[in-house]
């Protein structure tokens, strides 16, 4: 059975059916909250360990270049899915003319987020 005849005669007729988009951002969504799954247990675990340190440990434990890579990554995927998260909810429920500019307000929102976690971590990392 083809694809075609699974379609109602209406279907057929108007040529509705699938969009055929919405799978990547759907697909992105899912990989980055698989990678936040394993960065976001190892930030609490090591916040946990750090938590009766003093600033200069903790500057110190920021300096090491895994711990540098690992925040910037969890601040990439942090903010990527939550803009992804929050473009659907956008989507799907602004129906006026505040949709574009509530979208674009979100990305610019996320971006100035994601630039100002990394911006800190990397002037502590490199003490600039």
């Amino acid at each position: 059975m083809s694809r075609t005849e699974m379609r109602s005669p209406l279907g057929k007729a108007l040529g509705l059916g699938s969009a055929r988009e919405g799978v990547e951002n759907w697909l992105l969504e899912r990989v980055s909250a698989i990678a936040l799954l394993p960065l976001t247990l190892w930030f609490t675990v090591s916040t946990v360990m750090h938590a009766g340190d003093d600033y200069g440990t903790v500057v110190a434990w920021l300096k090491m270049p895994v711990t540098t890579t690992l925040m910037t990554l969890l601040l990439v995927a942090l903010f990527h899915h939550t803009a992804l998260g929050l473009q659907v909810v956008i989507e799907d429920y602004v129906h006026s003319w505040i949709k574009l500019p509530a979208l674009l307000g979100m990305r610019l929102g996320c971006l100035a987020l994601v630039v100002a976690g990394l911006v800190a971590t990397l002037k502590v990392a490199f003490g600039v």
